[in-house]
């Protein structure tokens, strides 16, 4: 029988060592599989309620707010974020992880049941909380349960996860909605979200922790403000509101002074949300900055992508996420390699390495496309910009993980998680800015006063409102999208070397193995610690 150790839930086992071959025990596998549904949750959503949008707004009306619809989610997610890494901390990781999904649950459920774009825009708000939770949550738990030495082919596996919603997210939503209706895009949450929350009740077992601390409800509002703040920003600015308005300055204001008020408040705070003192680790900085910049790369090449193949190389808007497949396909094969990789040989830092290299490459590759480029030849640069991105992904949250302490594994996580969001937001917006000036701009010089007018509302056309152009409008659009693309690819190759270099200063710390004389270390209970000085980590009790 286990030695136990006792915790607040009562006897918890001790982590067992893997069964013959290296096999985890099956409880863990089945730990992870919930871990994955979880996952898939939470990067569906957005993919598949982007297709049924049209058909929301035909039910229900409301077209002038259909994009609170997404930003409503992407605020809620962001801001939440670091706040659920800090309740899980302090908490106990599994009921956080079940509190979001459950609330997950209910915002799906009230989204499907919205009768107006504004019910609809606050319970994608609601769904967003949970969805904040679900992202950190499962990095958090594969860190509690996984040792380092072997995080990295489950963390691997969870990016191809990630991939696959991003292949599959747009099909589905498409399916649902022409079958079922609108209302299943959300619906299909509940089924999925319901198996996951009963295997992680009836097999996770993790101590009941309650640490003696309050909660840091000043820095929880002053950082939820100043994320909510800069996200608007990066989501209004060069389309609702110009980049130098009042509103944007307003609220980039506003964010400066929430966030700097946060850090010093940090300095303060008995047991602060985000503790600055796991920013004096080198390789937690390193991979916040790569993280940032692994999102900020990778959401605005999803954009830009699909529009280029679109309205250049006639693609339609089903085939245009099929053509990301060598991209996304690069991405989830690499980054379980690289997972496997690690593992074996507990070496990591030449995936960075490698991931910069082939990023910075990949984009300035990208970059070269115009309105001769093959689909064959896009698709070879999508391919390496995948293989960058997919040695990336995931060791960026596996060597954040190792370079702190286990109660603060939550911490870690989470703010991992919420770097790369911001990335993604100001990717999105930076390169969207330059794109959008780019086309206007080409479109007034080839097409003059039909050009500007063309694209005075948006530089992004869809089908049926390009094929209404006149041949040489047409013509000239696909050149302005050509270029637009360009600058928007070359400045994310100059962000790319940003991550080229951080990786350059990544210490290879040793990870931390999981082999039968390690395992009874850990078996010392609270005096266990890993290679951090941190508690050794939790496990899941063995099927009886």
């Amino acid at each position: 029988m286990a030695e136990t150790t006792t915790t607040a839930g009562g006897p918890a086992p001790v982590p067992e060592a893997p069964g013959a071959g290296g096999k985890r025990p099956r409880s863990v596998r089945v730990v992870l599989l919930a871990l994955m549904i979880a996952m898939m949750l939470a990067m569906l959503d957005n993919m598949i309620i982007g297709t049924a949008m049209p058909t929301i707004v035909g039910e229900l009306g409301g077209l002038e707010h259909l994009s609170w619809v997404v930003t409503s989610y992407t605020l809620a997610t962001a801001a939440s974020t670091p706040i659920w890494g800090k309740l899980g901390d302090l908490y106990g990781r599994k009921g956080t992880f079940l509190a979001a999904i459950v609330i997950f649950l209910i915002g799906s459920a009230l989204s499907g049941m919205a009768q107006d774009m504004g019910q609809l825009i606050g319970f994608r708000a609601v769904q967003g909380l949970g969805a904040g939770g679900l992202m950190v949550g499962v990095m958090a738990i594969i860190g509690d349960l996984i040792p380092p030495r072997e995080r990295g082919k489950y963390q691997g596996m969870m990016a191809g996860v990630m991939a696959l919603a991003m292949i599959g997210g747009p099909l589905v939503g498409g399916t649902i909605t022409d079958n079922w209706g609108w209302r299943w895009a959300f619906y299909i949450n509940l089924p999925l979200g319901v198996v996951a929350l009963a295997l992680i009740m009836v097999v996770l077992h993790l101590p009941n922790k309650r640490r003696q601390a309050r909660i840091d409800y000043p820095g929880a509002i002053l950082l939820t403000v100043g994320i909510t703040a800069i996200v608007l920003v990066t989501t209004w600015g060069g389309t609702e509101y110009a980049w130098t308005s009042a509103r944007i300055m307003e609220l980039t204001g506003i964010g400066v002074a929430a966030l700097a008020g946060f850090v010093l408040w940090q300095t303060r705070a008995a047991e602060p949300i985000l503790p600055l003192h796991i920013f004096r680790s080198r390789n937690f900085t390193l991979m916040a900055v790569i993280g940032f910049v692994t999102g900020f790369v990778m959401f605005g090449a999803t954009l830009f992508l699909p529009l280029y193949q679109q309205s250049v190389q006639g693609a339609s808007a089903t085939n245009s996420g099929l053509l990301l497949l060598p991209m996304l396909g690069a991405m989830l094969v690499t980054s379980m390699v690289a997972g496997r990789v690690t593992t074996k040989t507990g070496r990591y830092k030449v995936f960075p390495l490698v991931g910069g290299v082939l990023l910075v490459a990949g984009l300035f590759l990208l970059a070269q496309m115009d309105s001769g480029t093959s689909r064959l030849t896009s698709g070879i640069y999508m391919a390496v910009l995948g293989l960058g991105m997919g040695c990336l992904m995931q060791i960026t949250m596996l060597v954040a993980q190792n370079s702190v302490e286990m109660k603060d594994m939550g911490v870690a996580s989470s703010s991992a998680t919420l770097f790369r969001t911001l990335g993604s937001s100001f990717g999105v917006a930076i390169m969207g800015a330059l794109f959008n000036q780019r086309v206007q701009d080409e479109m007034s010089a080839r097409a003059g006063a039909l050009g500007s007018q063309v694209t005075e509302q948006s530089a992004q056309l869809d089908a049926a409102s390009l094929a209404k152009l006149p041949e040489a409008a047409r013509e000239a659009y696909q050149y302005a999208v050509s270029a637009g693309t360009h600058s928007a690819f070359l400045l994310g190759a100059a962000v790319a070397v940003v991550a080229l270099v951080a990786a350059f200063f990544v210490k290879e710390v040793p990870l931390r193995g999981a082999g039968p004389q390690e395992q009874a270390g850990d078996a010392a209970g609270p005096q266990g610690k890993g290679a951090t000085g941190s508690a050794a980590p939790a496990s899941v009790t063995e099927a009886v």
